[in-house]
C-alpha cells in the first residue's frame, strides 16, 4: 500500500506541476487531488519539494536507461536514431514526469538540483560519445560535440510546447523526422556550396 500510494502521488503531482506549473500548486491541490489529508502526503513526503525531486530522479533515470540502449549501438547513425526514438517515446509515455522534471528544475533547492544536473549531464554525455564516435569514425562531420548536442537536445525538449499524445504525429516519428534533417539538412544536394 506505502508503494502504491506514493507512486499515486507522484503521478497526481506530476500531473498538477505540468498543468499548473510547480509554483502554483500547492499541497492542499495535491491533498484533495489524490483525496488525502495534509497529513497523508506528508507521511510519504517531507514536501511539495522532495516529490518534485523523486518525479525529477525518475524521470532523468528513465532518460538514462533510454541513453544507455542508444550507447550501446556500434553504428553511430544507428546509436543517434536510436537516442532521439528513446528520448522522444520516454517523452510521449511519461509526459507529466519529463514536464514537470524540465520546468521544475530551478524549483528545487541548490543540493537537489545539484544531483539532478549532474544526471542530465550524465545523459547528454552519452549523446556526446554517440557524436564524437561518429565523428571519430568519418560517419560525422568534426563538429563543436557540445554545441550539436544541446541543439539535438533542443529540438527534443521542444516538443513540450507543441506535441500532443494523440495527435497525428507519435513522438517517435518526429524524432526520426528531426533525425533526417540533421543528417540531410535543408540544402539540396547539388547546390550552391556551403557558406
Amino acid at each position: 500500500m506505502g508503494t502504491a500510494t506514493r507512486n499515486r502521488i507522484l503521478e497526481e503531482a506530476a500531473r498538477l506541476f505540468t498543468e499548473k506549473g510547480y509554483e502554483a500548486t500547492s499541497v492542499q491541490d495535491l491533498a484533495e487531488a489524490l483525496g488525502l489529508s495534509k497529513a497523508a502526503l506528508y507521511h510519504h513526503f517531507r514536501s511539495k519539494e522532495e516529490v518534485l525531486y523523486e518525479i525529477s530522479l525518475q524521470a532523468l533515470e528513465g532518460l538514462c536507461r533510454q541513453g544507455e540502449r542508444a550507447l550501446s549501438e556500434p553504428d553511430p547513425k544507428v546509436a543517434l536514431l536510436r537516442f532521439m526514438e528513446g528520448h522522444a517515446r520516454f517523452f510521449e509515455e511519461n509526459r507529466p514526469f519529463f514536464v514537470a522534471m524540465l520546468q521544475g528544475l530551478q524549483s528545487l533547492s541548490p543540493e537537489k538540483r545539484a544531483v539532478t544536473i549532474a544526471l542530465r549531464d550524465r545523459y547528454e554525455g552519452m549523446l556526446r560519445s554517440i557524436l564524437e564516435r561518429g565523428m571519430a569514425l568519418g560517419v560525422f562531420r568534426p563538429l563543436d560535440v557540445g554545441l550539436t548536442a544541446r541543439a539535438i537536445l533542443s529540438l527534443l525538449n521542444w516538443m513540450i510546447r507543441w506535441f500532443r499524445p494523440g495527435g497525428p504525429l507519435r513522438a517517435e516519428e518526429v524524432a526520426r523526422f528531426y533525425f533526417d534533417l540533421i543528417l540531410k539538412g535543408l540544402e539540396k544536394s547539388g547546390g550552391v556550396g556551403e557558406l
